[in-house]
């Protein structure tokens, strides 16, 4: 039998959502580039793909092309692009002078806004010329439908491992199903659907039990009680602005220890402390807010295993914005966090299956005044380099939707929790106030902190 490699569920709905909200998930990186530029200040290109070449075979995701075939045979299917050329896929650009973290950023923007091309391999990677020191950035997306941010954290890693690939065969692309091997492939999936929809059937009290006990994170997720109508409540457009922060990890792992938390509560309420400052200054009320904010919980069990696809599910926490001592709200949102958390989390494509039930949770998406989303990354366990060039620090990127307007993650690497705030233009032209707030909020909570406190971040 044909191992068809189709789109799951949770995929699927990531490809819905596409139409409207591009679906790209992302990474800023900053490496040594000594090693990667030549005389004339360009990145030696032919060098950088040689060494992404040696290690595609630990991501054949990166050389599969999604192929959408008639309904009547099932889902879209990843196939081996067998026109894969790598041209396409890593390539440079230059930072304009002075070369500065602003203009670093432009550059990001301006790269993301070209969408990405279907009939190709969902991914790009690019090397950015024109910084000081001796610097080169880097700029990695590659479309959420193939896989969520923490797989994607993975198979870029992959891309940047120091450890050198297992030498094999040159790559010869598969060929694609049969339209008959297609059809058979479909036909079983839906009889096993139909044999897992029959299943909680004939065990109706069972099912009854498991039913209750999915409805609250699913009630809060969609038809819960909504934020208040602020400035930051509007559909997101087509552009987009960035911020970065950085901490010392270990400072805020110990401020998560010292108030029986986690990193993504110390993130969280750098958030709540940045977005406070943001409606203060445009002169609304925010002592009194209580803003919704969703937060990814992932359904993988080992985060660091080679993964593809989406398993991903979301909670909806209350973020208090009053401006009460940083340490209290840090015990309040880790408490809210471990309640929401002990639920069970369906994952989304098992709960909306199928294109109709798809497009009706995105309305429901797009209908709710839910404007914030925060993500926290474990990031690599080791270094990771192009080459010969060391990768001094990381940022992930998030993808926005509906009215979700304003993203902000972290990801920890080589002692560092980098953070990367991603606005809708039209809603956050002042991004910077937010960023402002932010790092106050962080420096306030991360400042008692000794270093005895130190020790691996807990998730």
């Amino acid at each position: 039998m044909v191992d068809v490699d189709r789109l799951t569920a949770d995929d699927q709905i990531v490809l819905l959502a596409d139409d409207r909200w591009p679906q790209d998930v992302g990474l800023l990186a900053l490496l040594d580039g000594a090693s990667l530029v030549g005389d004339d200040g360009q990145v030696v290109l032919d060098a950088v793909r040689a060494w992404i070449e040696t290690r595609l075979d630990a991501v054949p995701r990166l050389r599969q092309v999604l192929w959408v075939p008639t309904r009547v045979v099932g889902r879209p299917v990843w196939v081996d692009d067998a026109q894969f050329d790598l041209r396409h896929h890593v390539r440079t650009a230059t930072v304009a002078p002075p070369g500065d973290e602003a203009q670093l950023l432009a550059t990001v923007e301006r790269l993301r806004r070209c969408t990405l091309d279907r009939s190709r391999p969902l991914w790009e990677l690019w090397l950015l010329a024109g910084l000081p020191e001796d610097r080169v950035g880097l700029f990695a997306r590659v479309h959420h439908v193939a896989c969520d941010g923490l797989a994607g954290i993975t198979t870029f890693g992959s891309l940047l491992s120091t450890v050198a690939p297992t030498t094999g065969r040159p790559w010869e692309p598969s060929p694609p199903p049969t339209r008959r091997e297609l059809m058979t492939d479909n036909l079983r999936r839906t009889a096993d659907l139909l044999r897992r929809t029959a299943t909680p059937a004939m065990h109706p009290a069972r099912t009854a039990r498991r039913a209750r006990a999915a409805w609250p994170p699913i009630h809060d997720l969609f038809t819960g009680e909504p934020g208040p109508q602020t400035s930051l409540n509007r559909l997101v457009g087509t552009g987009r602005t960035f911020a970065l922060a950085r901490a010392e990890l270990d400072l805020v792992y110990g401020t998560a220890r010292a108030h029986h938390a986690t990193i993504n509560d110390v993130l969280l309420t750098a958030v709540a402390g940045g977005v406070r400052e943001l409606l203060r200054q445009r002169g609304e009320p925010a002592h009194d807010l209580i803003l919704p904010i969703y937060v990814p919980v992932s359904l993988r069990e080992d985060r660091h295993a080679e993964q593809t696809g989406n398993r991903l599910s979301q909670i909806v926490l209350p973020l208090h914005l009053d401006a009460a001592a940083p340490g209290t709200k840090l015990e309040q949102i880790a408490a809210d966090t471990r309640r929401r958390k002990a639920m069970p989390h369906p994952p989304l494509g098992s709960v909306f299956r199928g294109r109709l039930l798809g497009h009706a949770m995105l309305r429901l998406v797009a209908g709710k005044r839910v404007n914030l989303t925060s993500a926290d990354l474990v990031g690599p366990p080791t270094p990771l380099s192009l080459g010969d060039a060391p990768l001094l620090e990381m940022f992930p990127l998030l993808n926005l939707i509906g009215n979700v307007t304003l993203g902000v993650s972290a990801i920890s690497y080589r002692g560092q929790l980098n953070m990367m705030a991603v606005g809708d233009a039209d809603t956050y032209p002042d991004l910077d106030v937010f960023a402002l707030g932010f790092r106050r909020e962080l420096h306030a909570l991360t400042q008692p902190v000794t270093a005895a406190s130190s020790g691996e971040a807990a998730r």
